[in-house]
């Protein structure tokens, strides 16, 4: 994949968004594989005839294995603004999520103690508080079915280090493809059934209210959801 290949889902003066594929990293790490954020910038730079080194402000990260939307800043003052949306809350995030097992319930709020063990990378959620860990809220509900799986859609309160994925592993259904987290098999892809589907949120300078979709990725069962979802 190269800048030119880059899914844009909204892009104006302030903010650009993109639709992540699984796999890619959103910022450079230590294992110097190209990110997310290096092709965005790439992108600007030819867009934009841009001389030198071009500002892009990563507002949040979604985990490697996960796809959808990410929103970048291209100015300072959008960066500001919406890292402190982020912090207040103002910015609702829904994901979506494709697991074997059928959660006890159609819908609820899930409330948990998520504590992150460095050394494996992993997170893990408890119902009691333990030290160093810190207060996770989900609310999901059954919006498809298919013969074998289920999706539900996720409406992330707090953003914790793989919250989504601990806490659904918490209660018995893990990600499709999430080996880390209990699921017996990996996605052919690589990647994991977490899709970070919306934003809303209301513009940092045009103060208007922006709502991003990202398409899911194309195989045969998000495909076959979609439609039942439409």
């Amino acid at each position: 994949m190269d800048a030119s290949q880059l899914e844009i889902l909204y892009e104006d003066n302030h903010l650009i968004a993109i639709n992540k594929p699984a796999g890619f990293l959103v910022q450079p790490d230590t294992t110097g594989d190209i990110s997310l954020e290096d092709l965005v910038k790439e992108y600007i730079r030819v867009k934009y005839d841009k001389p030198g080194d071009v500002f892009l402000g990563v507002t949040h990260r979604i985990d490697r294995p996960v796809s959808g939307v990410v929103l970048f800043a291209k100015t300072t003052k959008a960066l500001t603004r919406i890292n402190q949306m982020f912090k207040e809350n103002k910015i609702k995030k829904t994901y979506w999520a494709i697991v074997k097992n059928k959660p006890a319930q159609e819908k609820a709020t899930l409330e948990h103690y998520i504590f992150r063990d460095t050394k494996r990378n992993v997170s893990r959620a408890s119902e009691k508080e333990v030290p160093n860990s810190k207060k996770a809220i989900l609310s999901y509900s059954i919006i498809a079915a298919s013969d074998n799986y289920f999706l539900l859609a996720i409406d992330l309160k707090t953003g914790r280090h793989h919250q989504i994925r601990c806490q659904l592993a918490k209660i018995a259904c893990p990600i499709k493809g999430d080996l880390k987290y209990g699921f017996p098999r990996s996605n052919s892809d690589g990647g994991i059934s977490l899709h970070s589907r919306q934003m809303i949120f209301e513009h940092p300078v045009k103060k208007e209210q922006i709502t991003i979709i990202a398409p899911t990725p194309k195989d045969a069962l998000w495909d076959s959801f979609i439609r039942s979802v439409d």
